[in-house]
Formats: C-alpha cells, sequence, structure tokens
C-alpha cells in the first residue's frame, strides 16, 4: 500500500502546521510552502481540502491564515489521509456498494478483507498529529529482529 503524494503532503503540511499553530497562531500558505518544501499550489489546494474535512480553520483577509480545527491530539494520520484520498479503503471489496469485482461471487478471502482493512484504519487512526509534529524518536517493533527499531 503506498500513499499518494497528495496525501504524504498533507500529512507534512499538518505536522508543520501542529509545530506552529499553538495558542490560536495562524499559519499561511506561502510560510507553511516555503517551510516543508511542497509547491504554494499545492499547499492551497491542500488547505481547502483540509478545510473541507474540517481538519483546519481558514479566515481571508488582515489576520487571516488557517489553523488545526482542533487540539493535534485530536487529529490522527487516519484522519488526514482520509481527508485527501477518501475513505480508507485495502480493496474494492470493503466497499459494499461496489460489486465491479469479476471474481465476488465465489472469492472466499473477500470475507476477511474488512477485518483486515479495520486493523490498517486503526494502526493509522492511532497516530496522532501530536506524535508526527514531535521530533523522530526511536520506537521498538515487535515483528522486527532484535536490536533493531523503527523509526516513525
Amino acid at each position: 500500500m503506498r500513499l499518494s503524494s497528495l496525501a504524504d503532503y498533507a500529512v507534512v503540511m499538518m505536522a508543520a502546521a501542529a509545530r506552529h499553530c499553538g495558542a490560536g497562531a495562524r499559519l499561511n500558505a506561502t510560510l507553511l510552502a516555503e517551510e516543508t518544501g511542497v509547491p504554494l499550489p499545492t499547499v492551497q489546494k491542500l488547505v481547502s481540502r483540509l478545510s473541507s474535512a474540517g481538519l483546519i480553520e481558514s479566515s481571508r483577509g488582515a489576520g487571516g491564515g488557517f489553523r488545526l480545527a482542533r487540539p493535534a491530539a485530536a487529529i490522527s494520520l487516519a484522519d488526514i489521509i482520509e481527508a485527501v484520498e477518501g475513505p480508507i479503503a485495502m480493496t474494492a471489496c470493503v466497499d459494499d456498494a461496489r460489486h465491479d469485482c469479476a471474481m465476488e461471487e465465489g472469492c472466499r478471502v473477500r470475507p476477511h478483507w474488512g477485518a483486515v482493512n479495520g486493523v490498517v484504519r486503526e494502526a493509522l487512526a492511532s497516530i496522532s498529529l501530536t506524535r508526527l509534529a514531535s521530533p523522530v524518536a526511536a520506537v521498538p517493533v515487535a515483528s522486527l529482529s532484535s536490536g533493531q527499531e523503527a523509526r516513525l
């Protein structure tokens, strides 16, 4: 599974916004583009999507800009990804409204995709924007061989 570039950029932008938006401070798209390296038109596009999803609040005019709509601890990685890409769905099988798979009738794996999808979404939902905005920390991962660490 790979995130789109837009979703990746949205996560980078939201982490930067979380670092700057203490005490109700507002950011502007130009500053965010300069800090993150995300092109300004892309920042503007993502600000619109993130605002529509209720993750940031924006205002125009003097003193305008945008800020997080709620505390960074209350925004998850899943929230950001879904704001850009829509609902997390590992396969079309998890969308009960879709019936475009040629193997749907006899597929023995289809009933399991909902559980797999739920685990992936839950993992993404467990990572807060506060964590993403923090300096990199080594996090032990049980599935790695001894002596190895994952960095988040």
